[in-house]
């Protein structure tokens, strides 16, 4: 089972005109251990591997989403040991990434505060650059037994900060892993047909404001 939650931003899907590849920059964040590896080589591969070392990787994927070429290029990053959280994300990784995916343990709750913290960083430092889509997924769904985040507190976190949100395990389905990159894809198209559409706006306002200035020039 995945537990799902849409940011109230998405209200339909937005469909791009031109069928060119697109191409899309996912950075994953999160605290140490709370799966972020597993669920990149789950998306590239299908298959679960459950232990990695520290190392940090940007992989790049082909695919066909509804009909079109796709190249994920997905930033698998660590998060530095012995480190405040407002050191774990830098600036060039914001600059780099379309979209994010902040990920922790339903089983650790020290990680699940890490990504509250690391969600309010982003939305602060995107003021004034315009925001990223996020997804916040709470992993390891496997391990009921051992769960001490709530789905409910997972999707409070989302709603709040306008994410989307998903609880999967990337140990026991493909599919949950799937759904959460195509999501993201998803949004991040959202996010550009929307700037696109302010640009285009702004150009006309831009316009008319030059053909009313030389008219009263005139």
């Amino acid at each position: 089972m995945v537990v799902q939650v849409k940011p109230s931003s998405q209200q339909s899907k937005t469909m791009d005109g031109a069928q060119q590849k697109v191409e899309a920059n996912v950075l994953l964040l999160g605290a140490e251990n709370v799966g972020k590896s597993a669920l990149t080589v789950r998306f590239l591969t299908r298959r679960f591997i459950g232990e990695y070392g520290d190392i940090e990787s940007i992989y790049n994927h082909n695919d066909k989403v509804d009909g079109r070429e796709i190249s994920f290029n997905i930033w698998d990053s660590l998060y530095p040991q012995n480190c405040e959280t407002t050191e774990s994300i830098t600036e060039k990784q914001l600059q780099w990434a379309d979209g994010l995916i902040l990920v922790y343990s339903i089983c650790d709750r020290s990680s699940f505060d890490v990504v509250r913290q690391q969600v309010h960083l982003i939305r602060q430092a995107k003021k004034t650059s315009g925001m990223s889509p996020i997804i916040i997924v709470g992993n390891k769904r496997d391990l009921q037994h051992r769960r001490t985040v709530s789905s409910e507190e997972g999707r409070l976190l989302a709603l709040s900060a306008d994410c989307g949100f998903f609880e999967i395990s990337a140990a026991e389905t493909y599919h949950g892993v799937l759904l959460v990159f195509h999501e993201l894809l998803d949004l991040i198209r959202e996010a550009r047909a929307l700037k696109k559409g302010g640009a285009g706006f702004k150009g006309i306002v831009r316009s008319v404001s030059a053909v009313f200035g030389r008219k009263r020039a005139e």
